[in-house]
């Protein structure tokens, strides 16, 4: 019997995964859209040269201080570079700055500027982070894999996908120029499909929880248009967003690729909420088929209500917690509060967090009514048919 149980648990995963290889690759082609917008101003090509090296000796160290009393250490610094090419830079921090001060066998990112009056400009950029991270995600799948096993490996292939779906499909056509709110949605849409199926498996249960997921969606994505609208937010909060457009020009939409990044953001909360509604409803008509439509309805919501709570706290703590150093920028100013929530950038992260809220609290709601009046759903509860669920979990 359990090595009946263990074919079948393979088996499901086994044309899980064969459908999502398809839809895979049906999206990686409707993704590649040729791009219908050049770049306009500074280009790729004018960005200095990335290569990666090894620290091999700091000859000097000296300490300077200006005239207004600030205090630096200036660091010159001997680097190997991947191609054998041995080169000398400088490096210059504040005294106080003791953070991961660079030493000989670090390896490093270098910066090559090319010129045309005198000899390459070579400058540190930077740490090379990429072993320590590739060791993080290592230490992430295994531990997937380990607790979740099989599980795990839906998730982990859902990931996958997830990333795939960004990258193939919603980043390329955003940057062609499509509206990017359309094709935030479209590509959620593809996500929503894949990943919900190939995590929880084929069931009324998945297929409530898609279309409950995919209609708080379009809601967001509607409250997101309407009040950075009344907001009159520009998109133009960070730094990243002004040398996209400076990059892109007049093609390109700050605000609406705001918008986008608020709906997508949105998405990766909402398969706990609507998977965790659609399954209370189904659990419920299992313990009780005598419940009728109100009462089946205002049991699932007691459960949706503390499921709203817990959710949308961690969605705030997660936009506080991102915007920590700007919200202890504004703490030391002389700036009031209701002076602070004006500025701009302050304004977006409060409308990213309470639309994105809002999204999550209309969720509970449309899924669960969703649930109740899904008549396939009562259906496998009723008589017992198997349910491919690899991940419902309740709260």
């Amino acid at each position: 019997m359990f090595a009946l149980l263990i074919h079948h648990k393979a088996s499901n995963v086994l044309r899980n995964t064969l459908i999502t290889s398809i839809l895979i690759c049906v999206i990686a082609l409707l993704g590649f859209f040729p791009n219908q917008t050049l770049a306009q101003g500074i280009t790729y090509q004018e960005l200095p040269t990335l290569i990666e090296g090894e620290i091999t000796d700091i000859p000097e160290t000296e300490t300077q201080t200006y005239p207004d009393g600030i205090e630096t250490v200036l660091q010159t610094i001997e680097v190997e570079l991947e191609d054998g090419t041995k080169i000398t830079t400088s490096i210059e921090r504040l005294s106080e700055d003791t953070s991961f001060p660079y030493q000989v066998g670090d390896s490093v990112v270098i910066s090559k500027t090319p010129s045309t009056v005198e000899d390459d400009q070579y400058y540190l950029n930077d740490f090379v982070r990429r072993p320590a991270l590739l060791l993080l995600f290592g230490l992430f799948v295994a531990l997937v894999l380990a607790v979740a096993r099989w599980n795990g490996v839906s998730a982990i292939i859902g990931l996958a996908t997830s990333f795939l779906i960004i990258f193939s499909f919603i980043l390329p056509n955003i940057e062609a120029g499509y509206d990017p709110i359309l094709v935030a949605i479209g590509g959620s849409l593809f996500i929503i499909l894949i990943s919900f199926y190939l995590t929880h498996g084929f069931s009324s249960k998945t297929t409530v929880a898609v279309i409950g997921t995919f209609l708080a969606l379009i809601a967001t994505g509607v409250l997101a248009h309407i009040f950075s609208q009344l907001t009159r937010l520009t998109g133009f909060a960070t730094e990243e967003v002004a040398f996209l457009q400076a990059i892109k020009g007049s093609d390109f939409s700050a605000q609406g690729l705001m918008m986008a990044g608020i709906i997508i953001g949105t998405l990766g909360v909402l398969d706990d909420i609507t998977i965790s509604q659609s399954s209370i409803v189904k659990e419920l008509i299992r313990a009780n088929p005598k419940l009728g439509k109100a009462q089946l309805f205002s049991r699932a919501m007691n459960v949706g209500k503390d499921h709203i709570a817990s959710l949308v706290n961690t969605l705030v703590l997660v936009y506080t917690g991102a915007a920590l150093p700007l919200l202890l920028l504004f703490m030391d100013s002389q700036y009031k509060l209701m002076q602070i929530i004006n500025f701009e950038v302050v304004a977006e992260e409060i409308v990213r967090t309470l639309v994105g809220s809002i999204g999550l609290v209309l969720a509970v709601p449309i899924t669960t009514i969703i649930a109740v009046y899904w008549k396939h759903l009562r259906h496998e509860a009723l008589h017992g048919e198997e349910d491919h669920s690899h991940a419902g979990h309740h709260h």
